[in-house]
């Protein structure tokens, strides 16, 4: 096989989109040993670079391979290994706050994928600090495997992310050997040693076997994106290795944010530094006044996209300096205030609570049941208190002049006209005392 690329690609299993593969397969047969070979001042893997507020950008560009050489060099290649040290380097550098992925590669090769995934969530978490990716312009197959490492993955509105699946190429070039005037004789021990060469025809046994081998590193691939995308492992099957540009990604479920890289370090710069409302010498004086309240609102950052974006449209003012707002309850107040206003709190409820609990007591000598831990649970204040034991009291008034004053009932002696018992005895004594 004089081609040095597909010699390098056959026989691998590969996590590479198709269009990607199809493009490397077509630049072999144009290398050549004097067009391979890697120019001496060729500038190193580059690291990571560091913006103004802290965020480390670690570029991941072209085919992924396992180990970079002279090949992969030349075809702008990214091996694992410097992928990996280029994010230890980001994440154990003290001035580095976050690390953002800028990510534009096809995929690559599958020995070597799933250790170094391991190995960035080992580092990420070790760390304790934001690890975002952006697909800019594509993060597929073995691409999106290292993506989906990531706390938040954008995308931009063209890039591709997608392509789960694995794909292992045999070629035959029997025919061209025939043409050529070659008769290979493969000498071996062990009837599978040489399964999938390229002089002869792939075999049933040859083809299963391989097909067994994708089978089972595919199924692993989707267990690992599965896991790191939050999703489950028949969502990410069901994708059947198709690839998804922007906003079709994200309804995918394959990434959270639609936008490019300078939107990404944004969100992620405001994640590590959110806007803070402050109140300032004469708003803090003014806290005191109980005719007024005025509330600091400080927003703590919050990496989860949905609290994030109510934390940003939270914080929005006109003056991102001061901001003096009426509030239901003051969500944080300077010390001062806070300390002050909870100990009249607590001394205004002791005495509204000993009020309640009078209160209640005097209703009971009334024979009126009033229960104070219910009246304290709902808030009822003590003058609502006592103006419902005095409605009680009234409306019993009310019933017993209702009773006096009632007629007489059908039958007796004064609805027959008779005179009463009580009354006539009344006369009787009153005539008695006369005489």
């Amino acid at each position: 096989m004089n081609n040095p690329l597909l010699a390098r690609l056959s026989g691998r299993p590969l996590a590479i989109a198709p269009r990607a593969l199809d493009g490397l397969l077509a630049v072999g047969p144009m290398l050549d040993a004097r067009s391979a070979l890697p120019a001496r001042d060729a500038p190193p893997v580059a690291s990571h670079a560091v913006t103004d507020v802290g965020i480390a950008v670690v570029p991941i560009l072209g085919p992924l391979v396992m180990r970079g050489d002279w090949l992969t060099s030349l075809l702008g290649a990214s091996d694992y290994g410097e992928i990996a040290s280029a994010v230890e380097a980001a994440l154990a550098d003290p001035s580095v706050r976050a690390v953002l992925l800028e990510i534009d590669s096809p995929g690559g090769e599958v020995g070597g994928l799933f250790d170094l995934v391991d190995r960035l969530v080992v580092l990420r978490e070790a760390a304790q600090k934001p690890l975002w990716a952006v697909a800019n312009e594509s993060a597929l197959s073995a691409a999106f495997a290292i993506a989906s490492v990531a706390d938040r993955l954008y995308v931009t509105r063209t890039a591709e992310v997608g392509s789960i699946g694995v794909v292992a190429i045999h070629v035959d070039e029997s025919v061209a050997d025939v043409m050529v005037g070659l008769k290979w004789t493969l000498v071996h021990a062990g009837d599978r040693k040489i399964d999938g060469n390229a002089h002869e025809p792939l075999s049933d046994t040859a083809f299963s076997a391989i097909q067994a081998d994708v089978d089972a590193l595919h199924a692993d691939l989707v267990t690992l994106v599965a896991h790191n995308r939050n999703m489950s492992p028949d969502a990410v099957r069901t994708t059947e290795a198709a690839i998804y540009r922007g906003q079709r990604g994200m309804d995918a479920g394959l990434a959270d944010r639609l936008g490019t890289v300078d939107l990404a370090l944004a969100d992620l710069a405001r994640a590590l530094d959110p806007p803070r409302l402050i109140i300032g010498a004469s708003q803090r004086a003014r806290a005191h006044q109980p005719s007024r309240r005025t509330t600091a609102m400080t927003v703590e950052p919050d990496l989860n996209p949905a609290a994030e974006d109510a934390a940003v449209e939270e914080t929005r003012a006109p003056d991102p300096d001061v901001l003096e707002t009426p509030q239901p309850a003051p969500r944080s107040a300077p010390p001062e205030a806070t300390e002050a206003q909870t100990d009249q709190t607590a001394e205004r409820l002791r005495a509204e609570y000993a009020e309640i609990a009078a209160i209640a007591a005097q209703g009971a000598r009334l024979g009126v049941a009033i229960d104070a831990a219910d009246a304290m649970a709902k808030g009822v204040a003590p003058h609502a208190l006592r103006s419902s034991i005095l409605d009680a009291l009234a409306a019993r008034a009310e019933a017993s002049s209702v009773v006096a004053v009632a007629p007489s009932p059908a039958g007796s002696p004064a609805s027959n006209g008779g005179e009463s018992p009580i009354v006539r005895r009344a006369r009787e004594r009153a005539s008695a005392n006369r005489s």
